[in-house]
């Protein structure tokens, strides 16, 4: 909910800027279609619409990347003015973890979070299940990944290409717009303006990222609060009924996502904020997954405790950060310049003839009057707030478990991490492995299907037809 009040509040920003529309108008208009199409269309709904909207985003982006290259004189100025103004820095392998971006936070706090988001979260969980195999969700996950490249790719030139466009004359320090959020939507509207429709493109683009991930966190949240906390104590509910109950539940989370999203006008950069909150709630969930699959001996007494430890120094983290921001020597702000104001053709006319550095985290408290804890605890790069989740999680639950007697229950040992789910992954490069079981599903299989699957396909010996079968 909280992740989703920060999406619904991004592309309502874009909005404000391009249109003027009104901001807290477009948060509203925002939350209710996302709660309509998905109340009324369910998960496949999500799914088709998803589609679609990868294409928009990409087409939005490219648009503005084409048009500013052509403006700036090409790629490579554009790359020249990011390298001289210090924006292409690649080799800081600085290994301190309080420093916000290194070599190191973004490869191993990027690995916990991304791990997190793609290996337990719900609303990809329910992607992966809602595949007929194993195989084909495996395949999803990394087409997925040419995709996350491409958008990547194309965020990054984006982001280059206002830094050249305006690099003798920020925006943000020069007050013509309100917040750092709103630097694409004024590149949109400073280089497209004279075209009509590719403002709307880009809005539309905004949007499909937007639309996307609140509708499949709303249909994750309604799913799971049906199936998880209503269902196992109403056992003699109607299809008709859960199907109402789901719509109810799906409103519910539009309305508090919507609320959500003014809380996320008060928290600063929508980007830090966003994986700073995969990374307080996803961190230590991640690590009570990991100890089910990787410490045997861990019993509920040490996952619990584990969990709620993890929670506790993810908050505390998390929220001290927030109240108490890191000094500018740990988060190395870059120079914003104004000085060619006066002189630039942009369409917003300012006469500021200054340079001004400018921090996107300032801190309000005086070297002198912060304590050790702020300069360091506080200060801990919210790329890592999941890496510090997960290793609490495990490493408690771990000393619990031992002190309470370990696990004293039969497990079954295909819900351990084996070789064989490292094997699979190559299973493709065969061809006669690319159904990984040909076999109804058993628990004497060892678990080499995905036991969540309600079917599976198989061949007949001969090969010549396919059929699906319940287990």
């Amino acid at each position: 909910i909280l992740y989703t009040g920060i999406v619904i509040y991004a592309p309502a920003l874009a909005l404000n800027q391009v249109t003027g529309f009104d901001l807290w108008g477009a948060i509203i208009v925002t939350g209710v279609v996302c709660t309509f199409y998905c109340t009324m269309g369910g998960f496949k709904a999500v799914i088709w619409t998803d589609v679609f909207q990868v294409g928009i985003m990409v087409a939005g982006l490219l648009s503005v990347i084409i048009k500013a290259a052509e403006i700036q004189g090409g790629i490579d100025n554009i790359l020249n003015d990011s390298y001289h103004g210090g924006r292409l820095n690649f080799w800081d392998f600085n290994p301190n973890p309080l420093q916000r971006y290194s070599f190191w936070t973004i490869t191993i706090g990027g690995t916990f979070t991304s791990t997190s988001i793609y290996g337990i979260n719900q609303s990809q969980v329910q992607r992966y299940i809602a595949c007929k195999s194993r195989f084909q969700a495996k395949m999803s996950l990394y087409i997925n990944l040419v995709g996350q490249w491409i958008i990547l790719a194309c965020t990054v030139f984006c982001g280059l290409a206002i830094y050249s466009r305006y690099h003798n004359c920020d925006p943000w320090t020069s007050k013509k717009i309100s917040a750092p959020d709103q630097l694409m939507p004024y590149l949109v509207m400073d280089i497209l303006q004279d075209h009509p429709g590719l403002p709307g493109l880009f809005v539309a683009c905004v949007y499909g990222g937007t639309l996307s991930t609140v509708s499949s966190s709303i249909n994750a949240l309604a799913l799971v609060t049906t199936e998880d906390l209503i269902k196992p104590h109403f056992q003699s509910l109607s299809e008709k009924t859960l199907s109402w109950l789901l719509k109810g539940t799906s409103v519910l989370y539009g309305v508090l996502c919507i609320g959500m999203a003014a809380l996320a006008s008060l928290i600063g950069v929508l980007l830090q904020a966003a994986i700073s909150v995969f990374g307080i709630i996803g961190g230590p969930l991640l690590g009570l997954f990991s100890l089910g699959i990787l410490a045997p001996f861990v019993n509920s007494m040490g996952g619990f405790v584990g969990l709620m430890a993890g929670f506790i120094i993810s908050f505390w983290i998390g929220i001290g950060a927030q109240l108490y921001p890191p000094l500018p020597e740990r988060t190395l702000p870059l120079s914003l310049i104004t000085d060619g104001c006066n002189i630039t053709g942009f369409h917003h006319q300012g006469n500021w003839n200054t340079t001004t550095e400018r921090s996107f985290s300032t801190s309000t408290f005086h070297s002198s009057e912060r304590t050790p804890l702020m300069d360091n605890w506080y200060s801990l790069s919210y790329m890592h707030f999941s890496t510090v989740g997960t290793l609490v999680t495990i490493f408690v639950g771990i000393i619990v478990s031992l002190l309470t007697g370990g696990r004293k229950q039969d497990l079954d040992d295909s819900l351990l991490l084996t070789k064989e789910d490292f094997l699979s992954n190559f299973d493709f490069l065969k061809r006669e492995k690319l159904i990984l079981n040909p076999q109804p599903y058993t628990k004497e299989d060892g678990g080499m299907d995905n036991p969540t699957f309600s079917y599976i396909e198989m061949y007949s010996t001969d090969e010549s037809r396919k059929i699906s079968r319940p287990y």
